[in-house]
């Protein structure tokens, strides 16, 4: 089989849009700049619009901005209850599970609304694969694991090349060749993390969502996983949240601050993005104090 980590073959993604100044000091030290590939910028994959989510009509987040481009990570930050997830499910509509949801604005999928009225949300998430917090492989083998997307989804082809080409793509391929039979629950952690990923790659996604991949991994499969996003950004657009600055610094493109704010009555939390930008310039010279303030560890 020839190498997975080429350019996919066939045509971009295009189904869904058819069918419709040095910082101060800093308490951490900072990360090397990962090493860029110099990808020629296009239209982005996905543009948000003022998008607002509200659950029980109590609004998340309001007012998100955001360009998410092709060969790009791009991380979202911020302290905990601001909405980083909440954007992140607006992505591929998993949002819709949650009952009392509603998202309002314009969130554009290679210029094409995916919450119009004739897009179905399963062939938005064909498009764009997710990857949770922690592992979750299925109580299968580790074959049946990466074989269960593309059976549902009827994808042709020999099924034993979809497998492999998945768990090369995930640098996985060696370590589990001789044991695709055996359950997946035998893996080690950073293993189902990476099989997780592999699983998201079958079905052959635009975009990879990730909501903290790494915050259930000891420091190795960590630095796996980060190796990985590297490969991966050659022919994916891929979303990361993360709580850790190093990672956000070592791995992304661009990345969103996020910020919590409180009504007049401070009982109602609020998320909104405060910067957006390269994110050498996050980390360096951050536009806004409050993102100097949290990248530095004086708030969070």
């Amino acid at each position: 089989m020839t190498d997975p980590m080429t350019e996919r073959e066939g045509q971009p993604h295009d189904a869904l849009a058819k069918a419709a100044a040095t910082a101060p000091a800093t308490p951490y030290a900072q990360p090397e700049p990962a090493a860029r590939d110099h990808v020629p910028m296009e239209k982005p994959v996905f543009e948000l619009r003022d998008v607002s989510v509200a659950y029980g009509g109590t609004p998340a987040v309001k007012g998100i901005d955001l360009d998410v481009e092709a060969n790009r990570i791009t991380a979202l930050i911020g302290p905990s209850g601001c909405g980083k997830s909440t954007v992140l499910r607006c992505l591929n509509r998993m949002n819709d599970l949650v009952a009392d949801a509603t998202v309002a604005g314009r969130v554009l999928y290679h210029g094409q609304d995916i919450y119009a009225s004739h897009v179905d949300p399963v062939e938005v998430r064909k498009l764009v694969g997710m990857v949770f917090q922690k592992p979750n492989p299925f109580p299968k083998s580790i074959y049946d694991n990466i074989a269960f997307g593309p059976r549902v989804l009827g994808m042709k082809g020999s099924m034993d090349e979809i497998v492999e080409r998945a768990l090369r793509r995930a640098a996985l391929w060696d370590e589990v060749k001789d044991r695709l039979k055996q359950s997946a629950y035998g893996m080690s952690g950073g293993q189902q993390q990476r099989l997780c990923i592999a699983r998201a790659l079958a079905t052959d996604p635009d975009v990879i969502l990730m909501d903290e991949p790494c915050s259930a991994l000891d420091p190795i499969s960590t630095a796996r996983i980060e190796d990985l996003l590297l490969e991966l950004r050659r022919s994916y657009a891929i979303v990361i949240v993360t709580h850790n600055m190093q990672q956000a610094a070592r791995v992304s493109d661009r990345t969103a601050f996020f910020t919590v704010e409180l009504d007049e009555g401070e009982r109602h939390r609020t998320g909104r993005i405060v910067e957006f930008d390269a994110t050498e310039k996050i980390f360096q010279n951050p536009a806004d104090p409050r993102t100097e303030a949290y990248v530095t560890g004086k708030v969070g």
